[in-house]
C-alpha cells in the first residue's frame, strides 16, 4: 500500500513497496529506489471514462508511477492538501488533483454554471473510494465544515475542492452598492448546504464571475 506524506507543504513524498499511484504527468522532481512510469489519461477507467473525457473536456494528463522507493512530486511550489476518502467522493478540478492512490476511482460530473463561473468547463473531476489524494492549492488551503444549519458561501475563484453530501447554488451579489462602485466586487458566489467539508484558497483566480 503507498504511504503518502508532506515534505514541508509544497512537496508530496510517496513511499511504495512494489504498488503504485497515480500522479500529475511532469510532477515527479525525485525519486530514490527503482520506478516505473506509464503515460495515462485520467478522467475515468476503461472504454466509459475514455468517451466521457472526449465528450466533457475534463481531461488529466496522468501517470501510473510503480516500483519500490520512494518518489517525490511538486507542481510550481504549490501547496499540497492531503485528502483521505473513506467511501466518499471528491469534488476537484483536473488541474488541482496532483496524486492518488490506484484504490481510488477518477470520474467526471456536471457542474453547470459553477465550473463556468470559476473559468472552467461544465464539467468536473471526481474521486471516490477508500484511499488517499492529494490536491493542489494557491497558498494554504482551509478546510471548512458545511451542516444543514451552517450553509457556507465561497467566493468562485477561492474554491479548491469538496466531499460530502453538499449541494451547490450559484447566487449573484449584484446590488445598488454594487452598481455604483462601493460594493465588494465579488458578483458571483457559491452557496454550500448540506453535510460535507470545502477545501478554499486564500488566493483568487481570476473568474468568469468574479469581476462585471
Amino acid at each position: 500500500m503507498a504511504f503518502l506524506r508532506l515534505q514541508g507543504t509544497r512537496v508530496l513524498a510517496v513511499d511504495l513497496a512494489g504498488d503504485a499511484v497515480r500522479a500529475k504527468n511532469g510532477a515527479m522532481v525525485a525519486y530514490d529506489g527503482e520506478m516505473t512510469f506509464k503515460k495515462m489519461t485520467g478522467g475515468g477507467e476503461g472504454l466509459r471514462g475514455l468517451m466521457t473525457r472526449r465528450i466533457t473536456g475534463e481531461a488529466m494528463a496522468v501517470m501510473e508511477v510503480k516500483g519500490h522507493g520512494t518518489c517525490y512530486f511538486a507542481d510550481r511550489a504549490t501547496e499540497i492538501n492531503l485528502v483521505r476518502l473513506d467511501g466518499e467522493k471528491l469534488f476537484v478540478e483536473a488541474s488541482n488533483l496532483l496524486v492518488t492512490e490506484t484504490s481510488l476511482r477518477t470520474g467526471t460530473t456536471f457542474t453547470g454554471l459553477r465550473g463556468a463561473s470559476q473559468g472552467n468547463g461544465l464539467f468536473t473531476t471526481t474521486v471516490e473510494g477508500t484511499g488517499q489524494a492529494a490536491i493542489l492549492s494557491d497558498g494554504p488551503a482551509i478546510v471548512l465544515r458545511v451542516t444543514a444549519q451552517t450553509p457556507l458561501v465561497v467566493d468562485p475563484g477561492a474554491y479548491v475542492a469538496h466531499t460530502g453530501g453538499l449541494r451547490q447554488q450559484l447566487q449573484t451579489a449584484v446590488g445598488w452598492r454594487t452598481l455604483v462602485g462601493e460594493g465588494s466586487g465579488e458578483s458571483f458566489q457559491i452557496r454550500f448546504e448540506g453535510d460535507g467539508l470545502v477545501y478554499v484558497q486564500p488566493s483568487e483566480r481570476i473568474t468568469v464571475g468574479g469581476q462585471l
